[in-house]
């Protein structure tokens, strides 16, 4: 069990780096966009899933995980853009 639990923690690690990479791009684009109306895209966000769902079938991960991980993940990710398109507006 020690091992299988040393294995989650490695893809945790890796899990966080990656979603920082991806947060990353979120924060460029809030600097790149010249609306606040622009943050919040529904066709992007139903592709984005869509992507995620098709990707979650090759690799043989449960839609039951991978569309409710994802949506909460724009979600916040769409906050998080807000906040810095706000942010930068106001300095």
């Amino acid at each position: 069990m020690a091992d299988v639990r040393r294995e989650i923690d490695r893809i945790d690690r890796a899990l966080v780096d990656l979603m920082a990479e991806r947060q990353g791009y979120i924060e460029q684009a809030a600097r790149i966009k010249a609306n606040r109306d622009e943050v919040h895209d529904d066709a992007r966000i139903e592709d984005v899933v869509a992507k995620v769902l098709a990707t979650a079938a090759e690799r043989g991960l449960s839609a039951d995980i991978a569309e409710p991980v994802w949506r909460l993940l724009i979600a916040k990710s769409i906050e998080h853009e807000f906040n810095a398109f706000d942010r930068r507006k106001d300095s």
